[in-house]
């Protein structure tokens, strides 16, 4: 097997993130990442610290590199409701299909996971989830600016709602939900949210 000197450490995250992703730390084993890398044990150990620190840094990758540029696009999307529905179609288009169908999402399953007592795994889920908020409700000012909202409908605490419906789309996609039931679920919370539904379809 290769030692320090001689893998990718950007490789071998690559392969532990979708590891961790699909089946979780839990019951992922440091032999399971050897067996996936081809890395020996002590190379790892020597470059990344234990599985404790992989994982740790496995998630981090996630949220910045996967969750990251999403929620980028739609804090700067200028396009309100619409902006965030697509954001919901294009979650629930690739949960439940593609080459990651029914992983879920890695921040998601951390939360769920006996992980989330690290306290360097609760501040990345801390973080991911100011981002996906702070996302939202930049959408949704905007959608208010432009008059898209119902009046009454405050954009702090509708952020929060989008947020939970988000890892509420995430932990459903893996039990098996269908698209048609998860964007149903979505449209009904956007449509008693704006004053025209039927312009953000």
């Amino acid at each position: 097997m290769p030692d320090v000197k001689h893998f990718d450490p950007e490789a071998v995250l690559d392969s532990v993130e979708e590891l961790f992703w699909r089946r979780g730390a839990s019951t992922t084993g440091v032999q399971d990442i050897v067996s996936a890398t081809g890395v020996n044990r002590s190379s790892l150990y020597a470059t990344f610290g234990g599985k404790r620190e992989l994982y740790v840094a496995a998630l981090r990758r996630y949220a910045d590199r996967r969750s990251g540029p999403v929620f980028r696009r739609l804090a700067e999307d200028d396009r309100g409701l619409p902006a965030i529905a697509d954001f919901f179609r294009a979650l629930i288009g690739v949960r439940c299909a593609g080459e990651h169908a029914r992983w879920g999402c890695m921040v998601t399953n951390a939360h769920a996971g006996a992980e989330n007592d690290d306290p360097d795994v609760r501040a990345v889920l801390h973080d991911h989830h100011d981002r996906l908020r702070a996302a939202m409700g930049a959408a949704l000012e905007r959608a208010r600016a432009a008059g898209e909202l119902r009046p009454g409908v405050v954009p702090a605490t509708s952020a929060d709602v989008l947020s939970l419906l988000a890892y509420g789309v995430n932990v459903r996609s893996r039990a098996g939900a269908t698209p048609q039931a998860l964007g149903d679920t979505v449209t009904a919370v956007l449509d008693s949210l704006a004053n025209r539904p039927e312009e953000i379809r």
